[in-house]
């Protein structure tokens, strides 16, 4: 404790060994209980709760200050800590409390918007976010967040790593997403942009010859908002010189097992490499949940040359049959089933074929559709046995992957199998550098435009086999959340051409989108490479909740507003004069 405060212990910090102390405590009324004679007060801060007690050992004084505390008032308590005699075995504090010889208000408050112990609804925590912030299970999180932060950047700075803050305010170097944009007073006409990401500016350092560079940092993006998402966030960001894949990997374990270790006590063990290409293959998505199996088997070659108009129908164009079994699927119920079906539809799924194993065969909507060898086969390849579901999805590649992948993810969770606590790594490599735009007719890039192809795929530039070109690339993955992703940089200016010729970005664009990092390519760039940690996300996934919002002080809502500060607002007309800019709505 600071010598010059007057709390000598904090509530939730009192043991058997303080018995007999004389103590001077600051907090909130958590509860306060007057029961005519003895009033019990559970005095609350930081690091627990602690009960208050009122009775004829406490002085008059204080006696009557106790019967006017209500609940969340701002107390002193000034008293001896005692053995209770009946101990509360549910918090830490229960085997003490303290006689009060002194109650202080330091404040009173008005009635309470919600009860803080109670359900309120989100929109209404968030509007008086300062008093959700009062929960222990909130206070909890963000704790946590700040050992994560602490055990980030221990371990960096044991490897030499060296923190470097970059800009917030830059130019519009789009990546991916919408930029957030702030008019310039000096400059009219002109905008700065907030950062996506520090991409540019740790690359930069790289060739400036900073060598390890890293930093927690603020990130903007417009985007769609969802549950595990923001329209500011925080990465950890990471760069290197000279590295390999290998290395990058190895720091950001390093992170990851630092986290882990300082918040929850737990070594995230060897984590498993899977290739882009296989976890499309095995889980239909390039970010899966390895806490269960069901696992999806191509059957395409199985029912090919089937004599089903409907079967050959989705598999026409290049279509695939995929599968997998759900554990004991077989008890679910018709409304569960099309829901399931609903939910593939989501990504372009035409509809969800399904059948029941049981004792005499299949049964559902899958039973007609396949000859008796067809099904033995089907059963045999994804493992499906007597009690079992089978859930099938056919069409092209590009939805049936995403809609079982989802989907297989979605039931999982939904069945509750994936143990509590349980923590599934993997790293996901060697992506594909590009995709296809079907709006635009042209491809873009896969993560972004600075990401290194492998060496022996740069001779397929211009080749119209752009398509088959892989990158040194890598995504760390947990429980089914992307928590990281990083790669190994373009560090030669010719193959940076290269790409932003595929991307249909030509010289002139390129030089006025990134002329800045370009130039810096042209004059001595060592090959580097980097990660980027959603620490937002990892400490989510840390605190054991599935919304972001729970570990972020003062969160958006999905409609990117604060409720308590009511941001966004209208901004008077003389400040938008000044910035030479004016609303149209």
């Amino acid at each position: 404790m600071l010598k010059t405060v007057r709390r000598t212990n904090m509530c939730g910090s009192l043991r058997e060994t303080h018995i007999g102390q004389q103590v001077i405590l600051q907090g909130w009324a958590h509860k306060a209980r007057d029961l005519g004679g003895v009033a019990f007060i559970d005095l609350r801060d930081r690091q627990g709760v602690v009960q208050i007690t009122v009775d004829e050992r406490s002085p008059q004084a204080a006696k009557d200050m106790a019967a006017t505390v209500r609940q969340e008032f701002v107390l002193e308590i000034e008293g001896e800590v005692v053995a209770r005699t009946k101990p509360n075995s549910r918090i830490p504090t229960g085997a003490v409390e303290v006689v009060a010889t002194s109650v202080k208000i330091l404040a009173g408050t008005q009635p309470l918007p919600f009860a803080l112990g109670g359900d309120a609804q989100e929109e209404t925590r968030l509007t008086w976010r300062f008093l959700d912030l009062r929960r222990p299970e909130l206070q909890s999180k963000l704790i946590a967040r700040h050992r994560a932060a602490q055990a980030t950047r221990s371990y960096l700075d044991s490897l030499e790593f060296v923190e470097v803050e970059t800009p917030i305010l830059n130019r519009s170097t789009p990546e991916g997403a919408r930029d957030y944009l702030v008019p310039s007073r000096v400059h009219p006409g002109q905008w700065y942009a907030l950062p996506q990401s520090p991409q540019l500016f740790k690359q930069i350092l790289m060739v400036a010859g900073m060598d390890r560079y890293f930093q927690i940092t603020k990130c903007f993006r417009d985007e769609d908002l969802r549950s595990d998402r923001q329209p500011e966030f925080t990465q950890i960001d990471i760069e290197m010189s000279f590295p390999t894949s290998d290395t990058v990997m190895e720091v950001a374990e390093g992170v990851a097992q630092a986290m882990w270790q300082k918040v929850r006590g737990e070594d995230i063990g060897e984590v498993p490499r899977l290739t882009y290409t296989e976890a499309i293959s095995r889980f239909g998505v390039d970010n899966p949940d390895l806490r269960f199996g069901m696992e999806l088997s191509e059957i395409t070659d199985v029912v090919a040359d089937s004599e089903s108009t409907v079967i050959q129908g989705a598999l026409q164009d290049g279509g695939i049959a995929k599968a997998f079994a759900v554990p004991s699927g077989a008890t679910q119920s018709r409304k569960v089933l099309d829901k399931w079906t609903e939910f593939v539809r989501r990504y372009g799924m035409g509809g969800l074929m399904w059948a029941k194993v049981g004792a005499e065969g299949w049964s559902g909507s899958a039973k007609k559709l396949f000859t008796d060898e067809e099904k033995a086969t089907i059963q045999e390849t994804i493992g499906a046995k007597e009690g079992d579901l089978v859930l099938i999805g056919m069409g092209q590649a590009g939805h049936v992957n995403p809609g079982l992948g989802r989907l297989r993810r979605h039931i999982g969770l939904q069945l509750d199998m994936a143990v509590p606590g349980q923590f599934a790594f993997c790293w996901i490599t060697e992506f594909p550098a590009f995709e296809w735009d079907e709006d635009s007719k042209r491809w873009t890039s896969t993560h972004h435009p600075f990401t290194a192809p492998r060496a022996s795929d740069i001779a397929l530039f211009g080749t119209g086999r752009e398509n088959e070109i892989m990158t040194d690339a890598y995504d760390l993955v947990c429980n089914g959340y992307e928590i990281a992703g990083g790669s190994i940089r373009i560090h030669d200016s010719e193959v940076q051409s290269k790409v932003f010729t595929a991307l249909g970005i030509d010289e002139e664009e390129a030089e006025t989108r990134f002329g800045f990092l370009l130039n810096a390519l042209r004059h001595g760039a060592p090959p580097h490479g980097g990660i980027a940690f959603g620490f937002d996300r990892s400490v989510m996934l840390l605190t054991d909740t599935d919304n972001i919002r729970d570990v972020i002080a003062f969160p958006k809502t999905t409609k990117a507003q604060d409720l308590m500060a009511q941001a966004p607002s209208v901004v008077d007309p003389e400040q938008l004069a000044e910035l030479h800019v004016k609303n149209t709505k």
